[in-house]
C-alpha cells in the first residue's frame, strides 16, 4: 500500500510531549502495578446530572438533528452575555462579542490563524499550556516566550522583554488561573497588561480555562473585568473544567468584535457549529444555579489541602496553588532534571507527575500534579513518595 507524505506543515508541529508518558504509564499499567496518575488534565467527576438531563431531552428536538446555525444558536451567545453580567459585571454583546468555540483549544489554536501572517510574533508564557505552540505553527508565526518565575508569583515581567521583541509582537496568551503553575493574577497585573498591549498594539488572549477554581476565598478575576481590557483582547472560556464538560467540546469566546469576527470567520469555512443540542445544555448550564461549581471548587480546595499537608509532613517544600486544579511542586535537588525524577516516581512509586519540561523551558525543575483524584488516593501517593527517602 502507498504511504503518501505528510505536509510540511504537519511535520513542523510540536511533538507531542506527553504521549511518551503516557506509553510509559501504561506500560507500568500492563505489568499490573496499582498506578496513581496525577499527571493528567482530564476532570475526574461526571457533569452535573441536571446538565445531563437537559442534553437527554435537547437530543429528541428534531430541529436539532438538522444543521446548526454556522455561527452557534443565538440562546447560546445570550446565555454567555447573561452568564458574564452576572458572574463578572461585564456587558457582552451577543451578536459581535460572543464566538461559540468547539472547546477552549479550539479557539486558542485557531486565534493566531485568524490573526497573523508568517513570522509574526507570539508573546507565550513559559511554563504555559503546549496548545499555544500548536496554533503559533500553524500559523507560521514565530514564538517569543515569557518566563514566569516563582519569585515573579509566575506572572510575566513585561520590563524585562525585549525592546525589539515587544514592537515585533502582535499577539500575546495569558492564561490565571495557571495552568501548570496554579497561579491566579491580580486586578493591578491586568491593568498592567491592558496598558502595556495597549501602547504596542498587542492583541491580548486569556485563557479563562480555569475560572471558576479558586481557593482561600479569592475568586478569580475575568480579564474583561479590567477597564480597557475589550478594547485590545479577548477571552476563551470552556465548559470542561467549570461543569465536568470535558468531553462535550464546547467552550466560547468573548470580547473585542475584531477577533469574534476574524474567529467565526474562520469557523465558517472549517465547521457547521456544535450540536444544538450541545448547545442548549450549555446554556442550561450557565444560567442554571450554580451550586454544582461550588461543590466542585470546595471538593478541588479540600483536595489541594489533603495534598499540601501531606508533602509538608514528609518534608517536600512546596507552595499550594491559588486556583486551577494543579499543583507546581519543586523536584528535589538530587534529581538532574523533571524528567528524571518524573520516571523515578512512576518506575519506583508507581505515581505518575507530569514533568515541567513538558510546558517549556522554565517548567524544569517542577512537575505538575493533578488533583484529579480523591484525597484518599493523593495522601496514598505521598506516602508512597515518603517510602522512597528522598526528602
Amino acid at each position: 500500500m502507498k504511504v503518501f507524505e505528510q505536509s510540511d506543515l504537519l511535520n513542523t508541529l510540536p511533538k507531542q510531549f506527553f504521549a511518551s508518558l503516557v506509553a510509559k504509564v501504561n506500560k507500568i499499567i500492563e505489568q499490573g502495578h496499582d498506578v496513581i496518575n496525577l499527571g493528567q488534565g482530564n476532570p475526574d467527576q461526571p457533569t452535573p446530572e441536571h446538565i445531563v438531563k437537559a442534553m437527554e431531552k435537547a437530543v429528541k428536538n428534531p430541529n436539532y438533528h438538522k444543521y446548526s446555525p454556522f455561527r452557534g444558536q443565538e440562546f447560546l451567545k445570550e446565555a454567555v452575555a447573561t452568564f458574564y453580567k452576572r458572574e463578572y459585571g461585564v456587558e457582552l454583546d451577543p451578536q459581535t462579542e460572543v464566538a461559540i468555540l468547539f472547546g477552549g483549544k479550539a479557539g486558542l489554536v485557531e486565534v493566531p490563524q485568524c490573526l497573523l501572517n508568517p513570522g509574526d510574533v507570539v508573546l507565550v508564557p513559559d511554563p504555559g499550556y503546549p496548545d499555544y505552540w500548536s496554533g503559533v505553527e500553524l500559523a507560521r508565526a514565530k514564538m517569543e516566550i515569557m518566563p514566569l518565575l516563582e519569585e515573579n508569583k509566575f506572572l510575566p515581567d513585561y520590563k524585562e522583554l525585549q525592546n525589539e521583541v515587544v514592537e515585533q509582537a502582535k499577539l500575546m496568551f495569558l492564561n490565571y488561573p495557571n495552568n501548570p503553575t496554579g497561579a491566579t493574577a491580580s486586578e493591578e497585573f491586568f491593568e498592567e497588561t491592558v496598558k502595556f498591549a495597549e501602547e504596542h498594539s498587542i492583541c491580548v488572549v486569556h485563557d479563562f480555562a480555569y475560572g471558576a477554581i479558586g481557593f482561600d476565598g479569592k475568586r478569580p478575576k475575568s480579564f474583561l473585568q479590567t477597564k480597557g481590557a475589550k478594547d485590545i483582547g479577548i477571552e476563551i472560556y470552556t465548559f470542561s473544567k467549570t461543569y465536568n464538560m470535558a468531553g462535550w467540546r464546547i467552550g466560547f469566546a468573548v470580547g473585542n468584535p475584531s477577533v469574534i469576527e476574524a474567529l467565526n470567520l474562520l469557523q465558517d469555512h472549517m465547521y457547521v457549529s456544535v450540536f444544538s443540542a450541545i448547545q442548549e445544555a450549555a446554556a442550561h448550564a450557565l444560567l442554571s444555579p450554580q451550586t454544582c461549581v461550588e461543590e466542585l471548587n470546595a471538593r478541588y480546595e479540600s483536595r489541594r489541602n489533603a495534598l499540601i499537608e501531606a508533602c509538608e509532613e514528609i518534608g517536600w517544600n512546596v507552595t499550594a496553588p491559588s486556583g486551577s486544579f494543579f499543583a507546581w511542586l519543586p523536584v528535589p535537588s538530587q534529581f538532574e532534571s523533571s524528567q528524571a525524577f518524573s520516571d523515578y516516581l512512576l518506575e519506583k512509586a508507581h505515581v505518575v507527575v507530569a514533568p515541567g519540561i513538558g510546558f517549556g523551558e522554565f517548567g524544569e525543575g517542577y512537575v505538575r500534579v493533578g488533583l484529579l483524584t480523591s484525597e484518599e488516593r493523593l495522601k496514598e501517593a505521598v506516602e508512597r513518595i515518603k517510602r522512597l527517602n528522598i526528602f
